[in-house]
């Protein structure tokens, strides 16, 4: 296939629906481990396998996001560095070889706990509540509202990491994930009853929807809670979501 670089990086020759405003927008994830796109079930990080997509067949980030970008014009990815979030090596250099070569995406990026300091323009640090402590969620202030907040829930629904920053939402970035992990990868469906909880708490926060997406009835049912984000990996990896839907949101 004959590559070129389009307005938002590498592109393949086939057709690419071209971005517009959506009311609820699609984020994909790529989930890395040891160089590889994975498959993340259920939080269950050790387990994870190679991914398995209609979108290509293939298994490096190259190609994953050129699966993706044929697919839709995408214009802000989410990647986790699981080596980095299991204190098992990391993918930095891979992540900002990608981020340059695709200086026009914005990426956000979990690579585990992180420090603050200078990011390349397109990069947003997501700080997963796991990777806090009542003791020191305060170093949020730190990155001056340039992250995204993931308060995290393991596979009982128990909320992981710093109590305080499930509350302190003065402490919050502009964009906040709820990260349920017992639903990523299941096809289940979201936890709609833990948005809606959190949506009559703090109304003027933008959640992020993350785990369970089956497809577009899941998109649809999200928007009556006013989600105008969501993570996505399964069900773009096997097709259940298509281009047409995609551009109907």
């Amino acid at each position: 296939m004959d590559k070129s670089y389009g307005k938002n990086g590498l592109v393949g020759d086939s057709l690419v629906l071209v971005a517009r405003k959506m009311d609820t927008k699609i984020i994909p994830v790529i989930d890395l481990k040891n160089g590889c796109v994975v498959h993340a079930k259920y939080g269950q990080r050790e387990n994870y396998q190679p991914i398995k997509s209609v979108l290509t067949s293939k298994v490096d980030i190259y190609s994953v996001l050129e699966g993706f970008l044929q697919l839709y014009d995408f214009d802000t990815f989410y990647i986790a560095d699981l080596n980095a979030i299991t204190g098992q090596g990391n993918n930095t250099d891979l992540i900002s070889r990608v981020s340059n070569d695709f200086s026009k995406i914005t990426f956000w990026v979990d690579a585990g706990y992180q420090k603050a300091g200078v990011f390349p323009v397109n990069y947003f640090p997501v700080l997963g509540s796991e990777c806090f402590t009542d003791e020191n969620f305060f170093e949020l202030v730190d990155f001056e509202k340039k992250f995204v907040l993931s308060l995290d829930f393991d596979s009982s629904g128990k909320k992981l990491g710093a109590e305080k920053i499930f509350t302190h939402n003065d402490f919050w970035s502009e964009n906040v994930i709820l990260m349920t992990l017992n639903r990523v990868g299941s096809l289940r469906g979201v936890e709609i009853d833990l948005l809606a909880q959190f949506k009559r708490n703090y109304s003027q926060t933008n959640f992020i929807a993350a785990g369970g997406i089956r497809d577009k009835n899941d998109i649809e049912a999200l928007k009556t809670l006013d989600i105008k984000y969501v993570l996505v990996a399964s069900a773009l990896h096997s097709g259940a979501i298509t281009a047409v839907e995609i551009a109907g949101f």
